[in-house]
């Protein structure tokens, strides 16, 4: 029975490179893992940040057209307001009082979280400065030690 395999195979006697020697190598495995680890928390503080501006606008959209209803019961002469005026006023003032301190809430849990992340950030440079330090010397020993190792020179006598 004949298996179809869409990859090509090499030649016979071409097949003398271990699995070992064409995957990555692990040091690069790691630095990119970390990389994409990096990327993945960096995405993922955008998008609370892009959270909070939108909240952010959007209560003082709210807060904006809260005042603006005030300022039209303001504006009404005070010998012309009836209970129900004082009463939507005063309404206004409690829900403008609300969703300012709702904000200022928002605005002090963004600096903490600000402030979280800063310390994440020197911890992270910290771990990979005290990991990569280690990987990246024994790079460079491997290096240096394929640099050394030249084939041997070849022995053959030529006769003339």
């Amino acid at each position: 029975m004949h298996v179809y395999c869409p990859c090509p195979l090499p030649p016979t006697g071409q097949m003398n490179l271990s699995m070992a020697e064409m995957a990555p190598d692990e040091v690069e495995l790691e630095m990119e893992m970390a990389r994409i680890q990096r990327l993945r928390e960096l995405l993922v503080r955008r998008e609370s940040e892009l959270r909070f501006m939108m909240d952010d606008i959007q209560l003082c959209k709210d807060i904006m057209a809260l005042k603006q209803e005030l300022r039209k019961i303001v504006a009404v002469p005070e010998k012309e307001k009836n209970k129900k005026h004082r009463q939507k006023e005063e309404e206004l003032i409690q829900k403008i009082q609300k969703l300012v301190e709702k904000r200022d809430f928002l605005v002090d849990d963004a600096e903490v979280e600000r402030l979280r992340e800063q310390e994440e950030d020197k911890e992270m440079a910290e771990f990979l400065r005290l990991k990569l330090t280690p990987l990246d010397k024994l790079a460079r020993v491997a290096q240096s030690e394929s640099f050394h190792r030249s084939p041997a020179p070849s022995l053959t006598h030529t006769h003339s």
